[in-house]
C-alpha cells in the first residue's frame, strides 16, 4: 500500500528480514529518544546490522524514519463490503487500531512535529505516506459510484478535490481523536462519525 522503503540501489539483493528489523528498531529508538536523539548508529546497534547497511538502504535519517512510519500503513485496505457505510467503518476501524499502538503514536507524532520545520521532509511524508493512502479513498469512492451510492464525477478536478476532502476529514478526525484527545474510537463513535460523513456525500 505504501512506499515503505527508499528506491533500491543496484548491487546486493535486499534482505526483507533485515529491513523489517531496521524499521522496527527505528520506531523503537524514536519512541525512546525522540527525533533529536535518534541516530543511524543507534538504529544499527538496535537492529544488529552494520551502519553501512543502513546507508545502503536509506541515505538519510529522514528517509529512514519516513519508511519506518510508512510501512505501518501497509496493512490498511479498503475492502468492498457491499456498501459505502460498511467500507468507511471498516477502514476507520483499521486506522484507529493502528494509531492506538504505542509505537505508531510515538513515531507519527515525532515525524509530524519535525515535518512542520522541514519542508523537504513534509514533501517526503506526502509522497510516501499521505498520497498512497489516498488510494484507499479512491477505491472506496469508485466502488460506491459503481453501486450507485455516489454520483459520477463531473470532472477530474472535482474528483481530486473530493478525494482530498474525504481523506483529510477521515485522517484528521481519527488522528485528533486518538493522538490529541486520547479518546478511543469506539464502535459507537465510528458509527456516528460515518453517519456525519455520509450525510453530505450521499445527498443529490
Amino acid at each position: 500500500m505504501t512506499d515503505s522503503t527508499a528506491t533500491p540501489r543496484k548491487g546486493r539483493p535486499r534482505n526483507a528480514d533485515a529491513d523489517r528489523a531496521i524499521l522496527a528498531a527505528t520506531r523503537a529508538v524514536l519512541a525512546e529518544l525522540g527525533w533529536g536523539g535518534l541516530t543511524m548508529g543507534d538504529v544499527a546497534v538496535r537492529a544488529g546490522v552494520a551502519k553501512t547497511t543502513l546507508y545502503r538502504r536509506w541515505p538519510s535519517k529522514n528517509d529512514l524514519v519516513v519508511s519506518a512510519v510508512a510501512v505501518l500503513f501497509d496493512e490498511l485496505e479498503m475492502a468492498d463490503l457491499g456498501s459505502l457505510r460498511a467500507d468507511i467503518e471498516a477502514v476507520v476501524r483499521q486506522f484507529a487500531d493502528l494509531l492506538a499502538l504505542p509505537e505508531s503514536q510515538a513515531a507519527l507524532l515525532a515525524l509530524f512535529a519535525e515535518a512542520t520545520r522541514d519542508p523537504a521532509l513534509r514533501q517526503r511524508v506526502r509522497e510516501a505516506i499521505i498520497e498512497p493512502q489516498k488510494c484507499l479513498v479512491r477505491q472506496g469512492r469508485a466502488a460506491a459510484q459503481a453501486r450507485g451510492e455516489l454520483p459520477p464525477d463531473t470532472s477530474p478536478a472535482q474528483a481530486r478535490e473530493d478525494v482530498d476532502i474525504i481523506f483529510d476529514t477521515i485522517a484528521g478526525a481519527v488522528e485528533h481523536r486518538i493522538l490529541i484527545t486520547g479518546e478511543p474510537a469506539s464502535p459507537e463513535w465510528i458509527t456516528r462519525f460515518t453517519t456525519l460523513l455520509l450525510t453530505p456525500l450521499t445527498q443529490p
